[in-house]
């Protein structure tokens, strides 16, 4: 940029910060993803009391990408072990038919607060909860259970 445009934009006397080339942290690198035209986007904020199970078991319509805050949140996917997501930590899935068992607080003693940014496939609810009738009838697709 030329002095006279930085003049223009930020003022005179302005010298540009080199420091924003190290602001920047990748947090998470998924997939490519493909956004069908009329696909919504919606950016949530969720607050789990301590030992709150979370949302029942659900999936949504296109991929989800989130990052925890504060706490830790107890994250299942369908096909995929149980773990637990802690503070500054992140984690996407790719929507569609696949089930989201669990994203409830694993902290029994604190809160937990976490960001989802979701797509949605045009005419599809964000979230839609899997009957019970579903979760039998595709119980083989869940990842074996943690014991002890």
């Amino acid at each position: 940029m030329s002095d006279n445009h930085a003049a223009h934009l930020y003022g005179t006397g302005f010298e540009p910060s080199e420091s924003w080339k190290n602001a920047v942290k990748v947090l998470q690198d998924a997939a490519p993803v493909t956004v069908p035209e009329g696909a919504s986007a919606m950016t949530i904020k969720v607050e789990w009391e301590p030992g709150e199970p979370g949302t029942p078991p659900h999936r949504h319509f296109g991929p989800s990408f989130g990052y925890v805050i504060e706490g830790a949140i107890r994250f299942e996917l369908e096909g995929e072990p149980e773990r637990v997501v802690e503070a500054g930590g992140t984690f996407w899935e790719p929507g569609g038919d696949v089930i989201h068992y669990q994203d409830g607080n694993a902290l029994s003693d604190a809160r937990t607060r976490f960001v989802v940014v979701m797509l949605c496939a045009p005419g599809k609810p964000m979230l839609q909860v899997v009957s019970k009738e579903e979760l039998e009838q595709r119980a083989h697709l869940r990842a074996p259970r943690p014991t002890g």
